[in-house]
């Protein structure tokens, strides 16, 4: 089953059973998903649909840091649900434990020493761990192996 007919299924079932935070998260990613099939008019794969919910997840996680400074605890709550069921239709986010020894590995193939090469090592690793692991935290786990 792809992802697209996962989210039609689970948007089915949110709904008969009145599960309002789910439903708006997941009309949400399909309209993401839908508005960008429309302006490219293709069918996107399920790989290119994990780009979109890893954004959705982004955009989410940036958002609860406002919410936190503007005092909204009611939208941190929320948007913490949303990320809990966007996460259910991303692939199993990495531990950091699993990340550093992806990132040890690159940079010992690469032979990197210096902080300054980060983006070779990130060029590296990131094909690895789309949609598993954030870009800040891949930079932030590197940065502590280079000085």
């Amino acid at each position: 089953m792809s992802i697209k007919e996962k989210l039609m299924q689970d948007l089915k079932a949110a709904m008969k059973s009145h599960d309002k935070i789910k439903k708006d998260t997941i009309t949400m990613v399909r309209a993401a998903i839908k508005q960008i099939e429309v302006d490219k008019r293709v069918d996107l794969s399920d790989e290119e649909v994990i780009d979109i919910i890893s954004k959705q997840y982004k955009e989410r996680v940036s958002s609860i840091d406002e919410f936190k400074r503007g005092g909204r605890d009611d939208l941190v709550a929320q948007t913490e649900e949303e990320i809990k069921i966007i996460l259910e239709y991303l692939p199993k986010q990495l531990t950091d434990e699993e990340l550093e020894d992806i990132i040890k590995e690159a940079i010992e193939k690469l032979s990197i020493t210096e902080k300054k090469q980060i983006g070779e090592l990130m060029k590296e690793v990131m094909p690895k761990v789309k949609g598993k692991a954030d870009g800040k935290k891949v930079n932030s786990i590197a940065s502590k192996y280079l000085n």
